[in-house]
């Protein structure tokens, strides 16, 4: 198994660069990487809403070395937009 290249903390920053509306909704996330499926579990909260994802450790680590954001855009997108129906 290849070896973790980044913080949980980095993958966070980069997320809400990515989508400042998890920020400005006041959406919790929490990153934890997952040895066992080999990905990044990112966990999203707001009041009594939860909903969580995983991102491949390599499509992770290829967004946060600047090589592309696809799959990690596309699938944390779906998740945020949760979050902003009602546009709370």
């Amino acid at each position: 198994m290849e070896h973790v290249r980044h913080t949980g903390d980095e993958l966070a920053a980069k997320l809400r660069e990515i989508y400042p509306e998890i920020v400005a909704h006041d959406i919790d996330l929490a990153v934890e990487f997952s040895h066992e499926k080999d990905a990044w579990l990112i966990h999203f909260k707001k009041e009594d809403h939860e909903l969580t994802t995983h991102l491949d450790r390599k499509d992770a680590d290829g967004c946060l070395e600047g090589v592309e954001c696809v799959h990690f855009g596309v699938q944390i997108g779906q998740f945020v937009a949760n979050f902003d129906v009602g546009g709370n």
